[in-house]
């Protein structure tokens, strides 16, 4: 409950501050996302858009009194949602509403509704935010704990589109049938020992025969190449017959130049077409 009070008073004060108002500040205007754990003040605006008129010579004139308009109606909020119902703000029922306040929540909360519906010690949003008191510290915790796990995540994709975009330029580079009709252009040079390098990132297999498996070494394998590493790796063909020892370092030339002939040889082709 209070965690949805505090975000709606963030909100209205970010309004507020820039000298405009919410209008739609209602049940049926608010989003909840991330879980029922945020929320949404939708259509703020459209009040100002629709009801423009041209002819008003300061159409901000009237704006303290729509700000006033939002803290009245962030207190019919409170009371549908510490209610968990709309029937409660109808007329009739806004007393028996507030009396079920006072029994079920803290006299905190009671006396916020009171003074926002009534506009009793409230004529600013900023005013609401002594009566919320402490209870801002959990939830810039919450937020600050949030915004660490998104960034965690966010990390996590960054690294995985690193590596996606190493692998597609691998992947036209190794097993290509032919460039510049050179059909054994793939099997030769640079291109060969990058053929050697994606069967010993993809296609290793055990003593016995069986593939195998590690996650953990292909990402630290494409991390290496990627960055140059100037750590030594042995490649073997399928026959084994041929075996090479070379760096990442050597490898990352040699992904570069190859991939650099393919996006000349796609150049001039498009230069000829055109």
């Amino acid at each position: 409950m209070w965690n949805y009070i505090i975000q709606l008073t963030g909100a209205l004060r970010t309004i507020h501050t820039q000298g405009l108002a919410c209008h739609t500040l209602d049940p049926t205007k608010i989003l909840l996302i991330d879980n029922k754990a945020r929320i949404r003040v939708n259509c703020c605006g459209i009040h100002d858009v629709l009801n423009f008129d041209p002819n008003v010579a300061n159409p901000l004139a009237s704006m303290p009194q729509y700000q006033q308009e939002d803290l009245v109606n962030l207190g019919k909020l409170m009371v549908a949602l510490a209610c968990n119902s709309v029937l409660a703000l109808q007329r009739d029922n806004i007393q028996t509403a507030l009396e079920l306040i006072n029994r079920s929540y803290s006299r905190d909360l009671a006396m916020l509704v009171v003074c926002l519906l009534t506009s009793q010690r409230i004529k600013s949003i900023n005013d609401v935010m002594p009566m919320i008191g402490a209870r801002f510290y959990t939830a810039l915790e919450t937020a600050t704990q949030r915004a660490d796990t998104y960034e965690s995540e966010i990390s996590k994709e960054i690294h995985n589109g690193r590596l996606f975009r190493l692998l597609t330029k691998l992947n036209t580079i190794v097993d290509r049938p032919q460039l510049h009709l050179d059909s054994s252009w793939s099997e030769t040079g640079d291109r060969y020992m990058l053929k050697l390098f994606r069967d010993y990132v993809f296609h290793q297999v055990t003593d016995d025969g069986r593939p195998w498996l590690d996650l953990a070494h292909i990402v630290s394998v494409l991390n290496k190449l990627d960055a140059g590493s100037s750590d030594k790796i042995c490649l073997m063909s399928h026959d084994e017959q041929n075996i090479l020892v070379t760096s990442y370092a050597e490898l990352k030339r040699c992904f570069e130049r190859s991939f650099n002939e393919i996006l000349q040889a796609a150049s001039s082709h498009k230069t000829a077409l055109s």
